[in-house]
């Protein structure tokens, strides 16, 4: 089963989304793409997924031109923005999902005030990813 998860500049939610997916079922052929990739992961990114035990240090984000001519079984959206801005895939996908969540990158102010955020928002994507998960893609796949 092929997955892209798509945000807007692929260094936050996204790559929290595609790192708990892979964790859930190494079976699943999950990628994570921004509409305005940026150049590096957010390093509270980094922080609040090795203390959730996955290691995203080596993630690099990645425009989602690289995937418009693959095809998926899902594509999910991750932020409102790339929902609006989201390109046609010339490839086949057989569903679309937009699962919103807050840009934890939109807090301000010293590390130790920004992470709460960071770690709120992760908890809240690994729980409903994991119900689309069990409930979802796990009767999908054979």
């Amino acid at each position: 089963m092929r997955i892209l998860i798509i945000c807007t500049g692929n260094t936050c939610r996204s790559q929290m989304a595609e790192a708990f997916l892979k964790s859930f079922d190494k079976r699943l052929d999950v990628f994570s793409a921004g509409t305005h990739a940026e150049e590096v992961i957010n390093p509270n990114t980094v922080i609040v997924m090795r203390e959730a035990g996955i290691d995203v240090s080596a993630a690099k984000p990645k425009s989602i031109g690289l995937f418009l001519n693959e095809s998926f079984n899902y594509v999910i959206t991750v932020c409102d923005a790339a929902k609006e801005s989201c390109p046609v895939f010339t490839g086949k996908v057989a569903a679309r999902l937009h699962l919103g969540f807050e840009d934890p990158a939109s807090y301000k102010g010293a590390r130790v005030e920004v992470l709460p955020h960071y770690r709120r928002i992760r908890d809240e994507i690994k729980e409903t990813l994991y119900d689309l998960y069990r409930n979802t893609l796990l009767p999908g796949i054979k």
